[in-house]
């Protein structure tokens, strides 16, 4: 009798620095991220040693800003085995862009990664999941880009972001275009975050874990799973001024965060987005 092997999962990481996350933008000033304590290389290369304890390659949806100014922690990436692609230049939501300026923010950090990486960047992630139901156009404009999937529509209920009428796995949203949404658990006729982020340092462990083997068994699908470089600094520098609960969206349980993903780690396999997706053939939905 043969036995199924686990399914192999994506797990994916956005590199960005603290003082980039969007809910901090109005307390930060995009002029002065040159001069705040930058904390993403110590972290970045934190979470490669984690990686390779468990032998798990991983996707690294990295900003340009970053591989700019830290080429060495993009060319970490590539030797570490991990596919590199892109999380945009400068960390701007594609719904605060115009057409034109989503292609030059695209277009310049792919090219920027794969000058400094030597590889070529297929993936792409929106900041803050910003496609959505009154953007679609981005679609378009990452297929005219070179991009061969993204990673950027969020199948959920949220104040600051989602589709939750969008297809919950992964789908060809324009021709050789494809989106593999984070993951969602069906349940109360609603889908329930369960891809990581703040949701996975605020609920116990054994929940998001309960959540992720139903993705798995009954959907027998893989799940698609994220996080930051920040979210596993309890030491960053706290940014003043800040509402109460953007505070607690940002800072609960990041103490426990690295343990979190050591258990994470040990109890699913793990890959790459590119190695899981791209090759296989999935099922045509269409957004317009």
């Amino acid at each position: 009798m043969s036995i199924t092997p686990p399914i192999t999962n994506a797990l994916t990481i956005d590199v960005e620095d603290y003082f980039q996350v969007s809910a901090f933008a109005p307390y930060i000033q995009r002029s002065n991220w040159d001069s705040r304590e930058c904390r993403v290389e110590r972290n970045v290369d934190q979470i490669l040693k984690l990686l390779a304890e468990h032998n798990v390659q991983a996707t690294f949806f990295t900003l340009g800003w970053i591989a700019q100014r830290y080429p060495k922690l993009v060319r970490a990436i590539v030797d570490g085995g991990h596919e590199l692609a892109s999380h945009g230049y400068g960390h701007e939501r594609v719904s605060d862009l115009s057409e034109r300026q989503f292609f030059d923010d695209i277009h310049s950090a792919k090219s920027l990664l794969e000058d400094i990486g030597g590889v070529e960047v297929q993936g792409y992630r929106a900041p803050s999941f910003s496609i959505g139901s009154q953007n679609l156009w981005a679609l378009d404009t990452l297929q005219r880009a070179g991009y061969r999937y993204s990673s950027s529509i969020y199948p959920i209920q949220h104040d600051h972001y989602g589709m939750p009428d969008a297809p919950r796995f992964a789908y060809e949203a324009r021709d050789g275009l494809m989106e593999v949404p984070p993951t969602t658990m069906r349940m109360f006729n609603r889908n329930l975050p369960s891809s990581g982020g703040g949701y996975f340092r605020l609920l116990p462990y054994a929940l998001s874990r309960w959540m992720l083997r139903q993705v798995n068994s009954k959907d027998a699908s893989p799940a698609v799973f994220y996080f930051h470089p920040w979210e596993i600094d309890k030491n960053q520098p706290r940014v003043e001024g800040v509402g109460l609960k953007t505070r607690f969206r940002h800072y609960v349980n990041i103490g426990r965060m690295e343990q979190r993903l050591g258990c994470l780690l040990r109890d699913f396999r793990w890959g790459r987005m590119d190695h899981i997706f791209l090759p296989q053939s999935v099922q045509k939905a269409s957004l317009v």
